[in-house]
C-alpha cells in the first residue's frame, strides 16, 4: 500500500527513524526526512543511493525549519500521505537539579516539533486522506523519575494528538500515536543531563530490549491498519495498566525501579 506514496519522517538518521526510512524505501515509497546533522543525512543518502529519498537539514524545535522542511518536501513530491513525527530527545536528571532551559528544549523538540510539522503538512494530508503519527512514550502515560520534561512533553503529544484526531474524524485522515517502550535507539545516549548537555551513555542493556527495526515494523503495520494507538512491549502495557487502575502502587514500583542503585537517574 505504500508504493509511490510520500512518507515524511522527522529525525530519520538514527534509531527508529532510520529503520522507518529503510522499510518505506524498500516498499517503494518516496521518503523525505530531516536531521540537524548534515553529515548523517549525507551518509543516509549514500546508503540508499538510487532510492527516492529527499533529505534536508532542519531542527524541528524551530518553527521556521519545520515550515521549510514541509514546503521543500511538497515542492519535491507534490503531496504527503504519511507524516511520522519521530524526532525527539530525552533527559535524565532530577527536577530539583535541572535547569529550566533543559525542560524547554525537550518540550520544543518533542511537542512543538510535532505540532509545527503537522501544522504545515495538514492541508496536504487532508487532501490525500493520509495519516499523522506522533511518537509518544510510556512516559506520556506514566511520569518517570528523572524524566520530568520528557514525560510532560510526551503527555502533551498524546493529548494533542487525541484532540486533532477528534477534530479530523470526518475528513478521512487517521491520527495515531505510538508508545515504543524501551527500544534500542540513540535517544538515551543523546539524553540531556541537568545542564542541558548530552549524557552520552545509556542505562539500559541495549542487547536485551526491542530493536529499532522491530519497533519500526510494528509501527508500519499499525499505519497500514490505521490504528488509533500503539503501545509496545509487555513492560510498557503493564505500566499503563498499573497506572490507570492502581496508581499508588505504580508510584512505589516506579520509584523503586528508577532509584535502584541510582541506575536510571544519573
Amino acid at each position: 500500500m505504500f508504493e509511490d506514496r510520500v512518507i515524511v519522517i522527522t529525525g530519520g538518521t538514527d534509531g527508529i527513524g532510520k529503520a522507518l526510512v529503510a522499510i518505506f524505501l524498500n516498499r517503494n515509497a518516496k521518503v523525505a526526512t530531516c536531521s540537524r546533522t548534515a553529515e548523517k543525512l549525507a551518509q543516509l543518502k549514500k546508503e540508499f543511493t538510487g532510492k527516492p529519498l529527499f533529505t534536508m537539514v532542519a531542527d524541528v524545535s524551530r518553527e521556521e525549519d519545520c515550515k521549510n522542511f514541509i514546503e521543500q518536501t511538497l515542492a519535491e513530491f507534490k503531496t504527503i500521505d504519511v507524516l511520522m513525527n519521530n524526532a525527539g530527545i530525552s533527559m535524565r536528571a532530577l527536577f530539583k537539579d535541572t535547569d529550566l532551559a533543559t525542560l524547554r528544549k525537550v518540550m520544543d523538540i518533542n511537542f512543538w516539533g510535532t505540532v509545527c510539522c503537522t501544522k504545515y503538512a495538514l492541508n496536504a494530508i487532508i487532501e490525500s486522506k493520509g495519516t499523522i503519527v506522533g511518537t509518544a512514550s510510556i512516559a506520556g502515560y506514566r511520569g518517570l523519575p528523572g524524566r520530568s520534561g520528557y514525560s510532560a512533553s510526551k503527555a502533551a503529544v498524546i493529548r494533542w494528538m487525541e484532540t486533532i484526531r477528534t477534530e479530523l474524524l470526518t475528513t478521512g485522515v487517521n491520527v495515531m500515536w505510538v508508545a515504543p517502550g524501551f527500544t534500542a535507539s540513540n535517544t538515551r545516549y543523546a539524553a540531556l543531563g541537568e545542564d542541558g548537555k548530552p549524557v552520552l551513555d545509556s542505562r539500559e542493556d541495549e542487547g536485551k530490549i526491542m530493536t529499532a527495526e522491530e519497533c519500526a515494523g510494528h509501527i508500519v503495520k499499525a499505519i497500514e491498519k490505521r490504528k488509533r494507538t500503539l503501545i509496545l512491549t509487555f513492560q510498557g502495557k503493564e505500566a499503563v495498566f498499573m497506572n490507570k487502575f492502581f496508581p499508588r502502587l505504580a508510584d512505589k514500583i516506579i520509584r523503586k525501579m528508577y532509584f535502584k542503585k541510582d541506575k536510571m537517574i544519573k
